[in-house]
């Protein structure tokens, strides 16, 4: 399925690397973990970095009633929420080519509250299961005082772009002879191994299989 295009979507810096593939976007999005979500608050932007997490076709983001950020957007306030992972770093024979290997998302709309306390808990429910399946069940119920004092906010992925590089850096003809090492440095992100808490009384789960090949068996050096 196609994410399709609008004036504020469409990539006009290297069009080349726009994707439209609305698969490649629910993969940036549930890797990332990490959004960064934009919105203007009294004349003045602010990009404010949160977690973030999808469910089918919309994009969910939480946090405390009092912060400046969900107040602006249950408001109405637009939002402009992006999710980037760095793949490498592109190291070229001249400064003016050396770039990044990156898939980046950029979705635009006007998030909504989410008002029931059983339809809060589902969304949350929701990104704990994408982090650990079935600890959700494990852990001590949240208590209404909790579940009042956040809100949870979805978007409807209606308005997304995609850029994606990858591959050798874009060097000019003329400097393939320079002597100088040209490629990629991949950059990766790993997760792991799970460190108990100083007071945690209980066997260490298996997180490796959620995480896959970003999972790693020892600490590094």
């Amino acid at each position: 399925m196609q994410l399709g295009e609008t004036e504020r979507t469409r990539i006009r810096r290297a069009p080349t690397r726009s994707v439209q593939d609305r698969d490649m976007l629910y993969q940036i999005i549930d890797e990332s973990y990490v959004c960064h979500v934009g919105f203007v608050h009294e004349m003045h932007p602010f990009v404010i970095p949160t977690l973030g997490w999808r469910q089918g076709d919309v994009v969910y983001i939480h946090g405390s009633k009092g912060s400046r950020m969900v107040k602006v957007l249950k408001e109405g306030g637009d939002a402009c929420i992006t999710f980037t992972l760095l793949d490498g770093l592109v190291m070229a024979r001249s400064p003016f080519h050396h770039s990044a290997n990156y898939r980046s998302a950029v979705i635009l709309g006007r998030p909504n509250a989410i008002e029931g306390e059983a339809e809060k808990l589902s969304a949350l429910r929701c990104f704990m299961d994408q982090i650990a399946p079935g600890r959700w069940e494990k852990l001590r119920a949240t208590s209404s005082q909790e579940i009042n004092a956040t809100d949870v906010l979805q978007l409807p992925i209606v308005e997304a772009s995609v850029k994606v590089r990858t591959g050798d850096p874009g060097d000019d003809a003329d400097d393939l002879d320079h002597p100088v090492w040209a490629g990629v440095i991949p950059m990766m992100h790993r997760v792991g191994p799970a460190v108990p808490a100083a007071n945690n009384l209980e066997p260490t789960p298996d997180f490796a299989a959620q995480f896959g090949n970003r999972w790693q068996d020892h600490a590094p050096n």
